[in-house]
């Protein structure tokens, strides 16, 4: 059954506004990304057909298949690629996106650095941070963060802010604790935390992106 994608954005804002009282923030409430990876095609367009504009995707081919013919169709949408970006993608994903959150290592920055150049399209970056220290996962680890921001500002980019993905199951303020310690150490000012379970506490905790799919658009389908 299709959810009530309009009641559900509403619904996440309100919180996200509720949470930000609490906590004495008024002006500059996080941004609501909401992530349309593997979700019907239907549901995307319900979204913006409700007036939402900004939207994250995982994967560039994925993107590509969906925005492809979305993005021409809608004024004013902004995508941010969120997931892990080979090297080979980096010029599609340059071509789509408006952001890209998964800066994780300087291979990865110098191709970006190259394909904006060629492009002319120099986007905002955040630097992905591993704060679980999780192998199977992507982002750099705490203590390569200061020389990969500084690669990164060498060549070019405008890395604006960081992001993680804390592992399931830990307590996920410990992690927005770290990030956000970390961005204020480095001079970064956007953080981008929280997802479908946590985002109210990412709000209160400072986060000024915030990615939410399953409360949006309902449970994804990978069969």
């Amino acid at each position: 059954m299709m959810p009530d994608i309009k009641a559900n954005i509403d619904a996440v804002r309100k919180e996200i506004t509720r949470m930000c009282k609490h906590v004495g923030v008024e002006e500059n409430q996080p941004r609501l990304i909401a992530v349309s990876k593997v979700q019907p095609i239907e549901r995307v367009r319900a979204a913006l057909d409700a007036g939402h504009r900004v939207f994250g995707e995982n994967r560039v081919q994925e993107a590509e298949e969906r925005w492809g013919e979305l993005k021409p169709e809608y004024e004013g949408v902004e995508l941010h690629l969120i997931g892990s970006l080979q090297t080979n993608k980096a010029a599609n994903a340059v071509a789509l996106f408006d952001v890209i959150q998964s800066v994780d290592r300087v291979k990865l920055a110098k191709a970006l650095a190259r394909e904006m150049d060629k492009q002319d399209r120099h986007l905002p970056v955040y630097l992905q941070v591993n704060t679980g220290r999780e192998e199977q996962k992507g982002g750099a680890m705490v203590e390569d963060l200061e020389g990969l921001l500084k690669d990164c500002r060498d060549l070019g980019l405008n890395v604006v802010g960081l992001m993680c993905i804390p592992p399931a199951g830990d307590d996920p303020t410990l992690h927005f604790g770290l990030l956000k310690k970390f961005a204020k150490r480095l001079g970064l000012e956007k953080l981008s935390m929280g997802m479908s379970g946590d985002y109210a506490l990412a709000a209160a905790m400072g986060a000024t992106d915030i990615r939410v799919g399953t409360a949006i658009f309902g449970a994804r389908d990978y069969s």
